[in-house]
């Protein structure tokens, strides 16, 4: 899943980011306001965590445009304001949670889980299809009871496609779930993923659709 943090305070935004790519998640890092607003109407992240006081533009501005644009996205506001009209406001405006600093990141974690589940095909923490479960708790593909030994991307690629399944996921789309801004991404990345993961995972467990991407499907 990728992230779009939002987020003035260079020391959180830096700690955030460390903390949120150890958990598996691609996170793309803005210190401005109008340069986040641009973010979330490009579409290219999956979820946005965004702080209120920004230096250039009001984070409920943000908020509100966003939502008066329909742009969907799931927005989970991070902010000092911790009043309960100030989170009545939030919600009202279409966040999807609402978070006061300080925080514990694993709250953070728990908070972020609950919005993916909602993204995904599944109302659990557990995604079985077949023989093969995935845990996002736990952050592991086991596969008949085993658990696999994928790299941090081979996760990030099965679970985007697991969680999705039955729908099929263009490169281009699983590649913005996989790197970040600025990122070098050789051509065939996804397919040199995919080719290691189908080795682990049970035959026929993915699927290409040639000329259009991949699926698992349910």
């Amino acid at each position: 899943m990728r992230l779009l943090l939002i987020e003035d305070d260079s020391q959180l935004a830096s700690a955030l980011s460390l903390a949120l790519r150890s958990e598996g998640f691609a996170v793309d890092h803005l210190n401005s306001g109008r340069q986040g607003l641009s973010a979330l109407q490009a579409k290219q992240a999956d979820m946005a965590i965004l702080d209120l006081g920004l230096p250039d533009m009001d984070g409920i501005e943000i908020l509100k445009t966003a939502r008066q644009q329909r742009l969907g996205i799931p927005i989970l506001v991070l902010t000092a304001r911790d009043s309960t009209a100030d989170k009545i406001k939030g919600l009202d405006l279409g966040a999807d949670d609402y978070l006061a600093k300080p925080f514990e990141v694993e709250e953070l974690l728990a908070r972020i889980r609950v919005i993916a589940r909602r993204l995904g095909t599944s109302d659990d923490a557990r995604v079985k299809i077949g023989d093969v479960v995935l845990d996002t708790l736990a952050h592991k593909i086991l596969v008949e009871g085993e658990q696999l030994a994928l790299s941090r991307r081979e996760y990030m690629l099965a679970k985007a496609l697991m969680e999705n399944a039955g729908r099929i996921q263009s490169r281009e789309q699983l590649e913005t779930r996989l790197y970040e801004w600025g990122e070098e991404v050789a051509s065939n990345a996804i397919e040199v993923h995919i080719h290691h993961l189908r080795k682990k995972l049970p035959q026929g467990f993915i699927q290409t659709i040639r000329g259009v991407g991949y699926t698992v499907n349910k």
